[in-house]
């Protein structure tokens, strides 16, 4: 696609320099690792024309990567940034049906910090 600018993953990092989501990543394993890079590649490539079930809106400017692998299932939360940007600011693994309030606060807080220090919407 020439011309067109292409989109880019970033992992959001807090005021010490560690990325919490990316260190959640790498602490799962090998095939976890390989699905969930393989779902975030889906994810750049298509930006905000993914739909389900790789991805779902959330609320407010928060969306969920949906993955599966063996019997675990995991979401990395994430949203877009000026730049053709794509930031992940949470990872976990989900228990239950509905993602818990207290993982959404977490990308909430995350994400009030990452526009706060870059600026912008």
């Amino acid at each position: 696609m020439a011309g067109h600018e292409e989109w880019s993953v970033v992992f959001y990092r807090d005021e010490h320099g560690t990325s919490p989501v990316y260190d959640f990543l790498r602490s799962l394993d090998a095939e976890a690792q390989a699905s969930i890079g393989w779902a975030i590649e889906q994810l750049r490539v298509r930006n905000v024309q993914a739909r389900e079930p790789l991805v779902r809106h959330l609320e407010d400017k928060l969306w969920e990567l949906r993955r599966e692998s063996r019997t675990n299932i995991y979401r990395f939360l994430y949203f877009f940034f000026t730049g053709r940007r794509i930031v992940f600011v949470h990872g976990f693994q989900k228990k239950t049906e509905k993602t818990p309030r207290r993982e959404i606060a977490v990308a909430h807080a995350r994400y009030t910090a990452f526009i706060q220090r870059e600026g912008g919407e």
